[in-house]
């Protein structure tokens, strides 16, 4: 393939734009936020179940509470009511009587128990609803630098977005002109190898890094200007210059 030597070093400036273009890109796609928001989000949802189960605990034990104070307060309630019938008189007959204070004797030994289990219950309610909002607290600080985290590559990804449009608004300049079997091969190498056309300098190739071996740079420096040299190793687009060393 033959092209013109101006439109062979025009290729260099239009590789600047599309690696600029390239590296904008994979910019925007790498931002330290997108990392470190996957890996956050990954720890929320592990936060959000810890609370839901913190939730569940706290939820049982208020019924076990509110079953207690009930049971306590159903053995009070009866304590008063047989209490009552001593203090009005109304039970006279002597076994009655010893019946109904025998009675109140355990009912009083019961309501210890159920205060105890009561006591019990709200302790561990207490030390539940102390861990509810610790996790609870953890949910919030991860939704917290969520936020703080999406601001930032809204931010960034705004600044980027911005270069990149003025970028490519550079590259239909970059292309003006450029033959089209010329355009076409560096399109089909910008596929497979990202950098298409690399400068030949100081004998080196600006696309893979190697030095050309003699023979190669005898058979660059024997072609023709217009020709379109490719490097052997990597086979991208050589473009000649003045510091290319030959």
């Amino acid at each position: 393939m033959n092209a013109d030597p101006a439109a062979q070093l025009r290729l260099l400036d239009l590789q600047a734009v599309d690696s600029r273009l390239d590296q904008l890109r994979h910019q925007r796609a790498s931002l330290p936020e997108i990392a470190e928001a996957a890996s956050l989000e990954a720890t929320r949802r592990v936060a959000e179940d810890a609370r839901r189960d913190a939730r569940i605990v706290v939820d049982d034990l208020r019924a076990a509470q509110q079953r207690a104070e009930a049971d306590v307060e159903q053995v009070r309630t009866r304590r008063a009511r047989d209490q009552q019938r001593i203090d009005q008189g109304v039970v006279t007959n002597p076994k009655d009587l010893e019946r109904l204070t025998g009675e109140l004797a355990s009912l009083e030994r019961r309501i210890g128990v159920l205060e105890d289990e009561e006591l019990e219950v709200m302790e561990q309610l207490e030390a539940a609803e102390a861990v509810l909002t610790e996790r609870e607290q953890e949910v919030a600080a991860h939704y917290e630098r969520l936020a703080v985290l999406a601001a930032s590559r809204a931010e960034k990804t705004a600044a980027i977005d911005a270069e990149l449009a003025q970028v490519e608004a550079q590259r239909p300049a970059a292309v003006e002109g450029l033959p089209a079997d010329l355009l076409a091969l560096y399109d089909r190498l910008r596929v497979t190898k990202g950098v298409a056309a690399a400068e030949l300098r100081a004998r080196q190739c600006g696309g893979c890094r190697l030095t050309l071996d003699a023979a190669e740079l005898q058979a660059i420096r024997t072609a023709a200007p217009e020709a379109v040299v490719r490097c052997e190793e990597c086979t991208r687009i050589l473009v000649r210059t003045a510091e290319s060393g030959l």
